[in-house]
Formats: C-alpha cells, sequence, structure tokens
C-alpha cells in the first residue's frame, strides 16, 4: 500500500504525516475517496476588480475584462464592449441576456364583463289577434243577449259542443281514451236549453239522461276500456254543458241578461287583472307545477280588480244590489275563476299540451277560454240568488 491510496502528495504549507511520524496539531489520515480526481483539478485563475467602464484604467491600461457574468443573475458589465466586438465577427449573433429590439405588444388587459340587458317580458302570445278576437266575441255575444235571449242560448250551445269536441279529441290523442262524443253533444245542447226553459230540474234530468246515453253507446264497441272510456264522459259531461246550464239559468230571471253580463265582466276582468298585475310585479310562483305562469302576485290582483268591478255592477247593474255584495261577488268570481284555469292547466299538462285547440287565434280552443267561465258560473248564480232572489 503507497502513500498516494491515503491522500494526495504533500502539498507546501501541508503539515500532514511524515517518516518521522504524525506531526502534533495535523488532521488524521484517512482514505482519499477524491484521489483519482484530484490530479485532475485545475486552479482556479484569480480575476481582478475590474472598474467601470470609461475610467481611466479601461482606456489608458487595457485592464483584462471577464468573458462572462461570475454569476447567473449578474449581468454583463461589458455589454457595450461585446455589442462592438461581436457585430463585426457575427452580425446575427445577439449578446448574452440582451434585450430584443421590437418586443412584442403585450396582450391587452381583459376588460370587465359589461351587464347583459334582461329579456323584454312578452305576453308569450299573439296580443293582436287575441284582442282582436276578443272583441268580435264579445260584440257576438252582447248582441244576442240583448237581442234575442234563445239566440245567446243558442250561442251557449253551439260553444259547449265546439268544447266537447275539442275535450274528447284530445282525451283520444294523447290517451287513447274513446269519450262518445255524439250522446255527449246531443246531451250537452240538450242540457242547456232545459236549463233555459225548465230551470235546474230540467239541468239535472238532461243530465241524467246524457249519462244513460253515453254508457249505452259504449256497449257497442268491445268491453276493452269500456270503464275508461265512460268515466271520462262523464266528467265530460258534467265538466263543460252541466257547469254551462248555469249560465242559461241566470238567463232566466228578469234582469236575466244583466245578470250574465255581470258574470261575464267580473270573470273578464278577474283574468285581465291577475294578467296584468302578475305580468308587471309577479315574483312569487303561485302554482308552479301546475302553472309556471301565474303567480300570488297576479292572484291579489284579480282579486282587487274584481272586487271594485263587482262593487260597480252590483250597485248600478243589477236591481236591488248593494256595493258591498258585489266586493265578495267579486272575491269569489276571482277565487273560482282562478281555480278553473289551474284545473284545466292540470288537465293541459297530464296531455302533455299548451292548448285545447286552434279555432280562436292567440287564445287557443274554445275550452281555453271557457276554463275560468264554467267553474264561475254556478257561483255567480248561486250568489245572486241569495243576494237578490231568483227573479
Amino acid at each position: 500500500m503507497n502513500d498516494s491510496s491515503w491522500g494526495a502528495p504533500p502539498q507546501a504549507g501541508y503539515w500532514g504525516p511524515s517518516d518521522q511520524g504524525p506531526v502534533q496539531g495535523a488532521a488524521p489520515a484517512g482514505p482519499a475517496y477524491d484521489a483519482p480526481y484530484a490530479q485532475q483539478t485545475r486552479p482556479m485563475p484569480i480575476v481582478p476588480d475590474v472598474p467601470e467602464h470609461g475610467g481611466a484604467q479601461d482606456d489608458d491600461q487595457g485592464a483584462a475584462r471577464p468573458s462572462g457574468p461570475l454569476f447567473r443573475d449578474e449581468p454583463f458589465r461589458d455589454e457595450p464592449y461585446r455589442e462592438h466586438t461581436h457585430s463585426d465577427e457575427n452580425p446575427s449573433a445577439q449578446p448574452y441576456a440582451a434585450v430584443p429590439q421590437n418586443p412584442e405588444p403585450m396582450p391587452d388587459a381583459p376588460q370587465p364583463a359589461q351587464p347583459q340587458p334582461q329579456p323584454k317580458k312578452t305576453a308569450g302570445r299573439d296580443l293582436g289577434a287575441a284582442i282582436g278576437v276578443g272583441l268580435g266575441l264579445g260584440v257576438v255575444i252582447i248582441a244576442s243577449l240583448f237581442v234575442v235571449k234563445a239566440v245567446f242560448v243558442g250561442v251557449v250551445a253551439v260553444a259547449v259542443v265546439v268544447g266537447l269536441w275539442e275535450l274528447t279529441t284530445r282525451l283520444e290523442e294523447r290517451k287513447g281514451i274513446k269519450a262518445p262524443l255524439v250522446p255527449l253533444a246531443i246531451g250537452g245542447a240538450a242540457m242547456v236549453v232545459a236549463g233555459y226553459v225548465r230551470g235546474s230540474e230540467g239541468a239535472w234530468v238532461a243530465m241524467a239522461l246524457t249519462a244513460l246515453a253515453v254508457l249505452a253507446w259504449r256497449m257497442t264497441e268491445p268491453p276493452e276500456g269500456y270503464l275508461r272510456d265512460v268515466t271520462a264522459g262523464l266528467f265530460a259531461a258534467f265538466y263543460v254543458p252541466f257547469l254551462a246550464t248555469f249560465v242559461a239559468m241566470m238567463l232566466m230571471a228578469d234582469d236575466g241578461a244583466w245578470r250574465v253580463l255581470v258574470f261575464l265582466v267580473l270573470t273578464v276582468v278577474s283574468d285581465t287583472g291577475a294578467y296584468a298585475v302578475g305580468w308587471r310585479f309577479g315574483r312569487t310562483k303561485l302554482a308552479p307545477r301546475i302553472s309556471p305562469g301565474k303567480t300570488r302576485e297576479g292572484l291579489l290582483g284579480a282579486v282587487a280588480f274584481a272586487m271594485v268591478a263587482g262593487a260597480l255592477c252590483m250597485q248600478f247593474l243589477i236591481d236591488d244590489g248593494v256595493w258591498w255584495q258585489g266586493l265578495l261577488l267579486g272575491l269569489a268570481v276571482a277565487v273560482s275563476a282562478t281555480l278553473g284555469d289551474l284545473g284545466e292547466s292540470m288537465i293541459k299538462r297530464d296531455l302533455g299540451i299548451k292548448d285545447m285547440g286552434t279555432l280562436l287565434p292567440g287564445h287557443g280552443g274554445i275550452m281555453d277560454r271557457l276554463d275560468s267561465l264554467l267553474p264561475t258560473a254556478p257561483v255567480v248564480w248561486l250568489l245572486l240568488v241569495i243576494f237578490v232572489g231568483s227573479g
């Protein structure tokens, strides 16, 4: 084992082990693991301090300049000198850490998002067509009501037959329910006429006969679905013609035309108040699962409009009527009209349709206009009988 395996050869100023033994104060000897690399180590040159460029030593003595920065983040102290020397050798060469002459422009800062304008509320229907059709129907009803009562009864009967056709057609299309239309149409028209001629007794008798006709008519077909079809037929007979019969019974009184007019006016005013207030101020849904467009604010508007109109109508249009009776009448009309509208909305939602028909532009079908009138008719008839008698 030679000495080179324990460490590097002794250098000047090194107090290491000698032939005479260890020297006092010397570091203990040990194996030199990096001995092979020691011979390859080169001494680091001593770099003299370089004064700032432009001084006397640069110009007169030509002091040595370092070839690069001592540290990575230190800029060249002889940058102008390097640019001058390198520009002749390689014009395309760029000095280290040089700033580009034409830097790319920074992208514009993101602009804050502009608030999107709120969509303008719309009625959801052709208001022009709806108003035109409504005025036309009003003229026909008022003219027939005050000229010849029998003509008005005929108008009600035609509306009942068309409404039954729309209802039974939608039931068959959407649910496969075949409610007998022929006995329903004949019995429905008979109910309206019987109510006008014989009053409530005639209406009940016509209703019973219509039910028997529906049961018998359905027997001509196979028994599959019999219970389903006749149940739908009895529902249709009660929902459309029987409720419409109360309009004919109102007409029997001496001031029957005015009673019917009050009934129509209050129902229309209630619907108008609900629509106007709900469209402008509606925030809280009334029955979102049944009719998402109806709001509690709209219901309050319907009540307010109908009560005011009821007070005026009872005071000036109905014989022996008093304004406070009109307040109660208007309240009852607003509630019954809203329930009737929700009831038909429930039927249409179950059937998966928006309108019962397309006969009336801007309105839908006949049943879409009768939805609030039908359940309101017996309410108005009963309250008028209580307040001022049957006439």
